[in-house]
């Protein structure tokens, strides 16, 4: 074969190969990637009566043991008595809106996906709307507040703190505004301690946005992360405790590496001048 030919081959073979549609059945690379642990930061606050602060007036934290298997018993089995707004939650709609949803209706849609981590000074007590706009928050889809709170490790120690710093309904109302779907806090109420009238509750869950409280963000720093924050399902209730892990997020706003090339192997016979597709071993076609 003359060189023109082999070009020739050459060129249209790799013609087919970006052009080529993905083999009937296989995979995409992206989206069936192997999940791994890598990367992600537990921001949950440990529930423990010892350590967890409990908002006043509200239920204690009580955990025994039925049985122990370090007392002798044949197996380990524990009960758990304690709010719904204990520890790391999330306040659903119903908790302040007669008629918004329970917390096992929450859509998965806030609770997962690009969060915002904003720092916030250990002077500031009341996040305000010129507070909050010293910050830059907006184009965020889901805000995180890391306050005081943080910085005082209030969300280890069993005393309840009042001074906590809250969101001031000024700035939540800037938040519903711009189409944030979830807020997140560093202690156990988003509103202040003794306000008048829950107003901060009232506009953010008015708005279907909800709430996460008791956040534990002493090993996240401000930034854009991958944030999932998952209630348990307790059905027709208004709240319920949650994990939260975050991800720090690539500057691009990628938050995982590129898909790997596609192995398959293009196989150009020379001497037919033929083009023909070979997957790798044990890929189906």
């Amino acid at each position: 074969m003359c060189m023109r030919s082999l070009a020739v081959a050459v060129g249209g073979a790799l013609g087919l190969l970006a052009c080529a549609p993905h083999e009937q059945g296989a995979p995409d690379t992206m989206a069936t990637r192997e999940l791994s642990a890598q990367g992600w930061i537990d921001v949950t606050a440990t529930l423990d009566p010892a350590r967890t602060p409990v908002y006043a007036g509200d239920a204690p934290l009580k955990f025994d043991f039925l049985k122990d298997m370090r007392k002798g018993d044949k197996l380990t089995l524990s009960v758990y008595s304690l709010g719904a707004h204990s520890g790391t939650h999330i306040d659903a709609p119903m908790h302040f809106v007669a008629t918004g949803v329970p917390i096992d209706q929450v859509a998965l849609d806030p609770l997962i996906g690009a969060a915002r981590v904003i720092d916030i000074p250990d002077s500031v007590r009341a996040i305000d709307a010129g507070e909050l706009n010293r910050h830059d928050w907006r184009g965020a889809k889901r805000v995180l507040f890391r306050t005081r709170s943080t910085l005082r490790g209030w969300m280890d120690s069993p005393e309840f703190h009042k001074d906590f710093a809250y969101i001031a309904p000024d700035a939540a109302q800037l938040l519903a505004e711009a189409g944030v779907l979830l807020v997140g806090v560093d202690y156990i109420s988003a509103e202040q301690f003794g306000a008048p009238a829950p107003r901060t509750h009232q506009i953010l869950l008015g708005h279907g946005i909800p709430i996460v409280e008791g956040l534990d963000l002493r090993t996240v720093q401000a930034g854009d992360y991958d944030l999932i924050v998952l209630p348990l399902k307790v059905a027709g209730h208004e709240a319920a405790p949650a994990r939260a892990i975050v991800r720090k997020r690539r500057p691009d706003n990628r938050s995982s590496p590129p898909a790997p090339p596609n192995r398959s192997r293009l196989n150009i016979s020379v001497a037919t001048e033929r083009v023909h597709w070979q997957s790798p071993p044990g890929r189906g076609r």
